[in-house]
């Protein structure tokens, strides 16, 4: 726990309006480019406030790419994810987390991306347990 650390928390589309100035050693974005008009454009930004060797640390639910992982996300997503949404009032917005996993791009097009975008050494790595497959860092 370093208080002289800098930390910016801003929404998924504030990064460039913000006029964060950086350079950081790090960022870590959790659930951020699934949400995101333009992931590219967010890819550049943050490499930009990178300083050079700096790293960057995704979580994200990505698939995995196997058609298993695609039928256990939409069956947590009938049986778990619809049903509380429906319960807490809010089944919109567990809709579009059903839809913008399975629109987005699966774990190795996502790492594939980050190499497009000149992030070297990408790993993806899955979460163990029922997520594997479905969520990844």
């Amino acid at each position: 726990d370093r208080e002289d650390l800098d930390r910016e928390d801003l929404d998924r589309e504030d990064l460039d309006r913000a006029e964060v100035r950086g350079p950081f050693d790090a960022v870590f974005a959790a659930y951020l480019f699934r949400n995101v008009s333009d992931p590219d454009a967010v890819l550049r930004t943050v490499r930009r406030l990178l300083v050079p060797g700096g790293r960057l640390a995704v979580h994200e639910y990505a698939l995995g790419g196997r058609r298993t992982d695609r039928l256990v996300w939409d069956a947590v997503c009938r049986a778990v994810i619809l049903p509380l949404g429906t319960a807490t009032g809010d089944r919109e917005l567990y809709r579009h987390l059903w839809r913008s996993v399975a629109a987005f791009d699966t774990a190795p097009a996502f790492g594939a991306r980050l190499g497009r975008a000149g992030f070297a050494g990408v790993r993806v790595l899955p979460l163990p347990g029922w997520q594997t497959g479905i969520t990844h860092t």
